[in-house]
């Protein structure tokens, strides 16, 4: 007969309520996950998950949220292979947008190492590193979180921009989408596909309100030969100057588009 001790029957224990949490529960457990499972109420399940995080089972990523980190201990199968599980439960309200949602939607072949995410909440730092992910976070607005699509990434539901607002996303700060020539780039994808909608494009750039998404998007489809849009851009300009990409010398001024612009980009591209 095998006679267990102590420790032994308790490591079994707690191996077995994190079981149960680890079935009941997502990607990310939070505090509500444990009670449930467990039948505990939030302050047992906070100090049961403190203690899991101690004993190297469990690793916090953000405020009541926690991923496995030990799961073959548990012969489990589950491990976190991938970092847009955590995103709901970091920067919720939120949602994958910029240069990573034109990875995304096809518009760009080129690979980021960071993963962009546009967030209402309050955020201490535009750089987030969790579970060996980079996350470039961008503080908007509630109202601006529009336009988005649902996308399953394991068992979790993240929030990713749609086409249209990944583009008017990136026309309104170049920098989201990696600069404004990685910007044009994916602008060129993005006519041609069968999902391009000129008219739905004007009007997340008329309920974004910024005046400079505008004169981007007309210069860049006059660039492009792509006449009605053009047209309807320029229907929509506001007063004053704005720089094609804020981040780099511009010193030419477009006056039909209120842009300023640097002197290699007054020559005219093929769409």
């Amino acid at each position: 007969m095998i006679y267990m001790t102590e420790s032994q029957d308790s490591l079994t224990k707690g191996r077995t309520r994190l079981a149960a949490v680890l079935r009941n529960a997502g990607d990310v457990i939070r505090l509500d996950d444990a009670a449930q499972a467990l039948q505990i109420d939030r302050m047992q399940a906070s100090k049961l998950l403190s203690r899991w995080v101690a004993q190297g089972w469990m690793r916090r990523v953000g405020p009541g949220a926690y991923v496995p980190v030990q799961l073959d201990l548990l012969d489990s199968g589950q491990v976190l292979k991938d970092p847009w599980v955590l995103i709901p439960a970091l920067f919720s309200p939120c949602y994958v947008g910029g240069r990573t949602a034109a990875e995304h939607w096809d518009l760009t072949e080129q690979i980021f190492r960071d993963i962009f995410v546009f967030s209402a909440r309050n955020l201490r730092t535009k750089t987030v590193e969790q579970q060996g992910a980079v996350f470039t976070l961008k503080h908007i607005k509630d109202d601006l979180i529009f336009g988005t699509k649902s996308v399953w990434r394991d068992h979790t539901r993240v929030p990713v921009s749609d086409v249209h607002r990944t583009m008017i996303d990136m026309l309104d700060d170049p920098a989201t989408g990696g600069g404004i020539q990685h910007v044009d780039d994916c602008f060129r994808q993005y006519v041609k596909r069968e999902d391009y909608e000129p008219e739905r494009l004007l009007s997340y750039a008329t309920r974004h309100g910024n005046g400079a998404i505008f004169k981007r998007l007309g210069f860049l489809a006059e660039r492009h030969g792509i006449d009605k849009l053009a047209a309807a851009a320029q229907q929509n300009l506001t007063a004053g100057n704005a720089k094609l990409d804020p981040a780099i010398a511009c010193p030419r001024v477009v006056s039909r588009w209120h842009l300023r612009v640097p002197e290699s980009w007054l020559r005219k591209a093929s769409a």
